[in-house]
């Protein structure tokens, strides 16, 4: 695990910022996700496949290529990645150092 260390005058200030900007951040991508997945779950319910089961065909070249495919493949990748964010930002453990001033 990484460590950031960052310096202000005002500590407490930037660590009220950062928790916002991250608070507000984190929201945005649950949206993102929600959004996805309703995405992804149009095309399930239009093509009688999961996702999973869409992508396995679809590299196995068991299905032909269509606007629609190409639509829920982006959609797919773009849940891997929001996903991928959200985890990262959840990570995010703020540590209070003892200050090194006297």
């Amino acid at each position: 695990m990484g460590e950031l260390k960052l310096r202000a005058k005002d500590p407490d200030s930037l660590r009220r910022i950062i928790q916002s900007a991250l608070s507000e951040r984190l929201q945005s991508v649950t949206a993102g996700i929600k959004k996805t997945e309703e995405h992804l779950q149009q095309f399930e319910i239009k093509y009688q496949l999961s996702t999973t089961e869409f992508m396995t065909r679809f590299n196995n070249d068991e299905l032909s290529h269509s606007f629609d495919f190409d639509e829920w493949i982006g959609e797919a990748r773009m849940l891997a990645h929001l996903q991928q964010i959200k985890a990262s930002i959840e990570e995010i453990d703020f540590v209070d150092f003892p200050s090194s001033r006297n």
